[in-house]
């Protein structure tokens, strides 16, 4: 079996990815699946934690269950990695534990080196480039309220972070129309930028920059918007001034279509990038989104690990 990794959400082809959707949303419906739908039985699925985390921890760990499979979680005080250990040592001893590993980290470099080292699959569950897992669940919760993707038209508000990364490339793999307002200074990443507009060409997709929210939001159905201030940015303390107008709120949304969803990946800093108007209004699908996070991620864990279980239910399904 090929050994594959999910370091951003481009390492799937745009058909693998749509199945990858598809089929989350097809467990997500089917509720008795688990007592006999156990893929991951007998093998422990280890998740490496730099930073604190909610929605990744506990999203991997019940998935992981779900599937029949062991979580076993290793916070950042609990192995040697990058500290008395390299990387890769400790890539090549986890890998005679586990099935697969997710790696949630700082720095983007620090999971290629672990993927490099491993014998088993390793998924990016956030780094500082990129946060393929928040795509996949991102593209699902959209497929959900319009499940057409030509018809899709993304605005994001707010910085070119690592979180739009990931959306950008995968809605322009599904096909999906995305305008990023970002106030200048904040652009994504080039060589991302990059990768986004081929897939774009290829999809047929819409890929466009502003740094004017109000442009960005006309006639969109998706408004998306993550905080301004980073965990691990909290020392950048003049940060904020430069989002003044970026807030995502009621005189905003105005100009979306009545029909818009809201999206933010949580936590929310509410009062700073969203209201309470716009995060808690019939159009929010935040909560929706963030349960997304474990379905999504389950399609994921099954196709890197036992691709001929994923296959075998998609093929029912």
């Amino acid at each position: 079996m090929e050994l594959r990794h999910l370091l951003s959400i481009d390492d799937l082809t745009p058909e693998e990815l749509q199945g990858i959707v598809e089929w989350a949303i097809s467990v997500k419906l089917d509720d008795g699946l688990f007592e006999e739908f156990t893929p991951l039985s007998g093998m422990t699925i280890g998740s490496i934690y730099e930073k604190p985390s909610t929605r990744t921890r506990v999203s991997f760990e019940v998935g992981i269950d779900r599937l029949g499979g062991n979580p076993l979680t290793l916070l950042k005080n609990d192995i040697q990695l990058g500290s008395s250990e390299t990387v890769a040592d400790t890539a090549a001893v986890l890998s005679r534990y586990l099935g697969a590993i997710t790696y949630r980290c700082f720095a983007h470099g620090d999971v290629v080196e672990l993927a490099a080292g491993a014998q088993v699959p390793v998924i990016n569950a956030l780094s500082d480039l990129h946060h393929p897992c928040q795509a996949a669940a991102d593209v699902m919760t959209i497929l959900e309220n319009h499940p057409n993707s030509e018809d899709v038209r993304i605005a994001w508000i707010g910085d070119g972070n690592n979180v739009l990364h990931d959306l950008m490339l995968a809605a322009a793999a599904l096909g999906m129309s995305i305008t990023y307002a970002v106030p200048k200074g904040y652009e994504p990443d080039a060589d991302v930028v990059k990768r986004t507009d081929k897939l774009a060409k290829e999809s047929g997709a819409k890929i466009r920059m502003t740094h004017d929210p109000v442009d960005a939001v006309t006639g969109a159905n998706v408004i998306y918007t993550d905080v301004f201030v980073s965990m691990g940015e909290e020392h950048l303390s003049d940060k904020m001034s430069d989002f003044s107008g970026f807030q995502v709120n009621e005189e905003l949304v105005a100009n979306a279509d009545d029909d818009y969803i809201f999206m933010h990946c949580l936590p929310a800093h509410r009062g700073e990038e969203v209201t309470d108007g716009v995060m808690d209004s019939n159009n929010s699908v935040v909560f929706d989104q963030a349960e997304n996070r474990m379905w999504a991620q389950m399609s994921l864990l099954t196709f890197l690990i036992h691709p001929a279980a994923w296959a075998a239910f998609a093929e029912l399904h």
